[in-house]
């Protein structure tokens, strides 16, 4: 095992207190000695996700965001919602660590042969606590990176890249033939559509602005919906009628669009039914919530038939459904693809504190299409 380990290093914590507060803290943390399978790598790239943004700000109101601490090591406080407390009970008086993935370059390793042969490259990691300088992990978490490859190209290869690459799989595994997606024209939704072209699967995308449509457009996108139009329902209804799908993907969760999907695969499924049923549509249909960009209650209304779900969606489980021989596949075709069909596009760079500064930290909270962040320890 190599000698050079700081002793502690800088790092986020999200704490939600039982007395109804958030605090964010920028704290030093102990760097903890190397197992034997494990390594040391220093944090050089770590995304801003939604599914960080849930852990890391959760339901608290940043209207009433406040500050204290010093300008080292600031601290942030806002309130949260009594009626959100119920929900955050089990992690009440809990400080967490944030960041589930992130790249940067090995600097210690224990003992075994797999930590060693990192020691000096390039890797990218999952497993959360990636908004630290320093990371301590299992080398079975780490993934090597080629040489031509920076930890800022590397930072995002696992969440994105897998979720989008899950859906086609999910699709075939479950007996569907296309898919519809929601906030389509997101870094994800856009390694979607790539995929999808590639493989000759038809994708709806629904989008809420002229601009995102554009986005799509440019990288070769065929069906686009845009759910602000007054034709909405009907432009839904006619994309599914031609491609057949029956499986959606919603990042928005809250409000009325998984069910208004929902409702327009049962009208397309209706227009080329042979007959009539009162039970409606025999075909199943399935839209599954993997986001929650709107944390209202998702609205369900008449009309959908009976064979219909609307479930929640983890990459974690369907990773762990496939198998060993099915996660090898599809992260080797994402390093593979890495700079062409998975590359993230980022609009900022931030250091650790700049994270905490409440301006900052509104506008990454926003989750904006085409407003990404990616923090950067080391700066």
């Amino acid at each position: 095992m190599t000698s050079e380990i700081p002793s502690t290093g800088r790092q986020i914590r999200t704490e939600i207190k039982s007395s109804g507060h958030l605090e964010l803290s920028l704290v030093d943390a102990p760097v903890r000695q190397p197992g034997a399978d494990d390594v040391v790598v220093r944090v050089e790239a770590t995304p801003i996700n939604p599914s960080d943004l849930g852990l890391l700000v959760g339901p608290a109101d940043l209207s009433t965001l406040t500050t204290s601490g010093s300008d080292d090591l600031p601290v942030l406080t806002a309130d949260v919602p009594q009626g959100a407390m119920r929900a955050m009970a089990a992690r009440a008086d809990q400080s967490l660590p944030v960041g589930n993935e992130g790249a940067g370059t090995v600097i210690a390793a224990g003992d075994s042969p797999a930590a060693q042969a990192l020691i000096g490259k390039k890797v990218a990691m999952l497993g959360g606590e990636m908004y630290s300088e320093y990371r301590v992990l299992n080398v079975a978490q780490c993934l090597l990176l080629p040489d031509d490859v920076t930890p800022r190209e590397g930072a995002s290869c696992f969440v994105n890249p897998l979720t989008a690459l899950s859906f086609p799989e999910t699709m075939r595994m479950e007996g569907h033939k296309a898919l519809v997606h929601t906030a389509a024209a997101s870094n994800l939704g856009q390694m979607l559509n790539k995929i999808c072209i590639a493989d000759g699967i038809d994708v709806v995308n629904i989008v809420r602005k002229p601009e995102q449509e554009d986005i799509l457009r440019e990288i070769g996108a065929k069906y686009i919906i845009n759910s602000s139009s007054p034709t909405f329902m009907e432009d839904l209804i006619d994309a599914l009628v031609e491609t057949g799908a029956t499986l959606g993907f919603d990042a928005i969760g809250g409000g009325p669009l998984a069910g208004q999907i929902v409702t327009c695969m049962e009208a397309a499924l209706n227009k080329t039914a042979k007959e009539y049923s009162r039970y409606g549509s025999t075909q199943h249909k399935q839209v599954y919530i993997y986001g929650r960009l709107d944390m209202g209650q998702t609205i369900l209304p008449p009309g959908v038939g009976m064979a219909w779900g609307v479930g929640g969606y983890l990459l974690t489980p369907f990773l762990q459904k496939i198998g060993n021989e099915g996660r090898e596949r599809l992260r080797a075709r994402v390093i593979r693809e890495l700079k062409t069909t998975f590359a993230s596009h980022y609009t900022q760079e931030i250091s650790l504190k700049d994270a905490l500064n409440p301006d900052t930290l509104k506008a990454y909270n926003a989750k904006a299409t085409g407003e990404k962040y990616l923090i950067n320890p080391s700066l």
